[in-house]
């Protein structure tokens, strides 16, 4: 089964990908992940995408495409895989399809701004050893005080408030009008994320056995 997991940044994409990986046996394609191996590797793509990141530039559709393109023809995707980060605008879901990669279910996590503003700025990590905390839903035995390491926490930029509100800006403007298109396509599963981790799983679960 083809998958691709829409829902905004903190929605809880990521942790939903580790279940359905678990429960299908299938493997997420991070978009991320890949970019840094052709990079590492220093392949003809990732010589590409390296000339734009030394400039700061965000990388065309096109780059991303072929990125994603050649990741989908490993070994490892051939049961199926989970898209999570991408696609991320309609040009690249049309690409998609020009390329006839065949998607079975997109799954729609939705989660309100406000929530997923309280998530993420309360979230809080160790400078040292990486650990991370929350200042409702997981809190330091010590108020900013590592557990593990005795070490002060931060606040990674990332995780300030109007940063978040910038990305979901991002999101709703770029990202959301992807819902509507699966949707006149006949994929589209919405899922409430608002409850629990435990709940959304099972929801998520669910839909993909519809």
């Amino acid at each position: 089964m083809n998958i691709i997991l829409l829902g905004a940044p903190g929605s809880g994409k990521g942790t939903q990908a580790e279940f359905i990986e678990k429960h299908l046996s299938i493997k997420s394609i991070s978009t991320g992940n890949i970019i840094r191996a052709e990079l590492k590797s220093g392949t003809q793509l990732g010589e590409l995408a390296k000339s734009y990141i030394d400039k700061g530039l965000l990388l065309p559709d096109e780059v991303v495409i072929d990125i994603v393109k050649e990741a989908i023809k490993g070994k490892d995707y051939q049961n199926g895989f989970i898209l999570d980060g991408f696609p991320r605008t309609i040009p690249q879901a049309e690409a998609l399809d020009r390329l006839g990669i065949k998607i079975d279910k997109v799954i729609d996590i939705e989660v309100d701004d406000e929530a997923i503003i309280n998530r993420i700025s309360g979230r809080r990590v160790c400078a040292v050893c990486g650990a991370t905390y929350h200042l409702v839903n997981k809190k330091p035995k010590v108020d900013n005080v590592c557990d593990k390491c005795k070490n002060t926490l931060i606040q990674r930029k990332d995780d300030e408030i109007e940063t978040v509100r910038d990305r979901l800006k991002i999101y709703h403007e770029q990202t959301e009008p992807l819902i509507k298109y699966y949707k006149s396509k006949g994929k589209l599963v919405k899922i409430n994320g608002n409850n629990s981790v435990e709940n959304t799983t099972k929801l998520v679960l669910e839909s993909l056995e519809a």
